[in-house]
């Protein structure tokens, strides 16, 4: 059972900068004259994962502290740009001694890889409400191509105007060297990411 949340907190890990970006991406949506900067509020954002292993009970965790930017250039998506980051430290499984051995060596090694981080290579708008944020995620050393699509909502308006965010994702644990426990553990991990961001 040990086992199960320390995939998790690995493919949580990812997953949030992924969703970090897509998240960014999203703000394509919005009506806008030109490119502007938005900051993710931690307060309003979670970054929560989850993943299944056989005769046990699905596994919940989340990531505490992360950071975000986005740069949204409405009447040319692809110049925009993401950079998420999150700290493996932050892994919350619901046990103070749990959280210690996810953030070994054993598994996120937080020591060697304190953080995640997913940076954006194209941006893609499908409708007003939607969009897909293409990036590099990097997992424990590796990198690999990661595709997310969210979903946006406009809140407030002027100096006071917000941007929801919804983001879903799954990843192959595999693909980044999580082998551990498969297949009794499995190889999916299921990410969501809430958010909003705020213009500045």
């Amino acid at each position: 059972m040990v086992d199960v949340p320390p995939r998790i907190a690995r493919q949580g890990r990812g997953a949030a900068l992924a969703i970090g970006l897509a998240l960014g991406a999203l703000a394509l949506s919005t009506p806008s004259r030109s490119a502007s900067n938005w900051a993710i509020d931690p307060a309003r954002t979670h970054i929560t994962f989850d993943i299944d292993a056989v005769a046990y009970p699905r596994t919940h965790g989340e990531f505490r502290k992360f950071a975000g930017t986005i740069a949204v250039d409405l009447e040319h998506p692809a110049r925009s740009r993401v950079s998420f980051h999150v700290e493996a430290q932050s892994v919350d499984v619901g046990s103070a001694s749990f959280n210690d051995y996810v953030r070994s060596a054993v598994l996120l090694d937080a020591p060697r890889f304190p953080t995640i981080d997913f940076a954006s290579t194209s941006v893609e708008k499908l409708d007003e409400r939607r969009v897909r944020v293409t990036g590099d995620l990097t997992l424990l050393g590796v990198t690999r191509p990661l595709g997310v699509d969210v979903e946006v909502e406009r809140r407030g308006e002027g100096t006071h105007a917000r941007l929801g965010f919804t983001a879903r994702a799954r990843i192959d644990r595999l693909e980044f060297g999580m082998n551990s426990g498969f297949p009794v553990i499995s190889r999916d991990v299921d990410l969501v990411i809430s958010s909003e961001a705020s213009e500045f």
